[in-house]
């Protein structure tokens, strides 16, 4: 005889539960959490951080004006004669000290300083891109391992269930209510769906390894709990260039662009020389006076041609390379997100149809199916592959479903300030 469903499920249900008792005695990992740990160990932030910092060291060092050389030094020492190697005898031999200043003019410091600022603004928006991948790839290594897991679950259910069909079938073949070719299909049945557990064990277990690259070993065998809210995203109503050049991508290639236009304007600065001031002092022999000495230095750009003007339109030229790279990006974003966006919308709506019309249709045509079976209308077989049929629709859905959450991810964490935040609903 055929045994009914439920009791099925409640004996897998135990074992399922007795099986893994032990496993469940450590607190669950949820999605928020598994972000915050991925967070927590990355040491690419702390890196950034202080690339940060070092920059905007930099920028104020860079706004000063160059250290002064201090000078000093023997001059007109006489080489033959009487007086070879006399500092005091001949009159025009001198023991010099001085000092020289550059002064850089202050729209050249600014303008050093401003491009530290920038480096630092480009590695700070580089961080928050860091933060935002963190949470988007810790999310989805959690989602694959969330969803492995439900299959797992699914099949194993189905196993448990189908096992006791061949009991129930080889007790049917011994009182003589059943045929041998059931006993079979049952069997056969049971070794398929061991197959199939074994590559959702696979799965599971890369899943696994996956999770532990951002949360640890320990933490990767901890159980999953909590659904994310992945039926809505703030981008479904807010996507627009405008808001897309907001993310920390192109951010940072903003800060670049605004780095080399600093350079074309330093270029241009530089076509005017900077001076150089100098002051010493000369001690020469008793007999003599000693002397100051005063001087200015300044730089003669006599080929501006060649060299200060083909500086700046070198700057120049990379400020057009930087301003098209970002509009590139901009538009490679825009249709990235969108192409992620519709399939989200899409996976959307076949979940639904998955739910409400496809499964429910399945398990109609396994009752159909084993009420057949049941008034000996017909075999077995026919029963097994109506819920064959059925699981594959099941995991088809669970398969969707994990595919439609990464969409998710890759829209909800595009960008930090999107993060899901701490009471997002969880649900055991």
């Amino acid at each position: 005889m055929f045994v009914s469903f439920p009791i099925y499920r409640t004996a897998a249900a135990a074992l399922t539960m007795a099986l893994t008792s032990a496993s469940w005695a450590a607190d669950p990992l949820t999605l928020v959490e598994a972000q915050r740990i991925a967070i927590g160990r990355s040491q690419q932030l702390v890196a950034q951080s202080a690339l940060t910092a070092a920059a905007r060291e930099q920028a104020v060092s860079a706004g000063q004006l160059p250290d002064p050389v201090l000078k000093f030094g023997i001059d007109n020492l006489p080489a033959d004669g009487a007086d070879r190697g006399s500092l005091t005898r001949d009159f025009m031999t001198m023991r010099r000290i001085g000092v020289m200043q550059e002064i850089t003019r202050s729209e050249k410091r600014q303008l050093r300083s401003e491009r530290f600022e920038r480096d630092a603004q480009r590695v700070q928006a580089q961080r928050q891109l860091t933060l935002a991948n963190l949470q988007r790839d810790a999310a989805l290594a959690w989602l694959d391992r969330y969803y492995t897991q439900a299959m797992r679950e699914l099949v194993q259910q189905q196993v448990e269930e189908t096992r006791l069909q061949v009991q129930a079938a080889d007790i049917a073949f011994r009182t003589g209510r059943g045929s041998q070719a059931d006993v079979f299909a049952a069997r056969s049945a049971v070794i398929q769906l061991e197959d199939r557990l074994s590559q959702v064990d696979r799965q599971s277990r890369n899943a696994g390894l996956m999770l532990a690259r951002w949360v640890g070993a320990p933490d990767a065998e901890r159980p999953l709990s909590g659904s994310p809210p992945w039926q809505t995203t703030p981008l479904q109503s807010e996507l627009s260039s405008e808001h897309l050049k907001q993310h920390p991508d192109l951010l940072a290639m903003g800060a670049e662009v605004d780095a080399v236009n600093t350079d074309a304007k330093l270029a241009q600065a530089n076509k005017q020389a900077d001076w150089s001031v100098e002051a010493s002092y000369a001690q020469r022999g008793p007999a003599y006076s000693n002397m100051i000495s005063i001087g200015v230095s300044i730089p003669l750009q006599w080929d501006q041609k060649n060299r200060q003007n083909r500086e700046l339109a070198a700057k120049l030229a990379m400020v057009d390379e930087a301003k098209a790279r970002y509009e590139d990006m901009l538009r490679n974003h825009e249709a990235e997100v969108r192409g992620w966006l519709n399939d989200w919308q899409t996976g959307k709506d076949r979940v639904a149809r998955y739910r409400n019309e496809l499964i429910p249709t399945a398990r109609q045509r396994t009752e159909a199916a084993l009420t057949t079976y049941r008034t000996g209308k017909s075999d077995l077989t026919g029963a097994l592959a109506a819920r064959r049929d059925e699981i594959d629709t099941r995991m088809q859905a669970l398969t969707l479903e994990m595919e439609t959450t990464r969409s998710w991810a890759q829209l909800n964490f595009l960008f930090p300030e999107h993060s899901m935040p701490a009471q997002a609903k969880e649900q055991p």
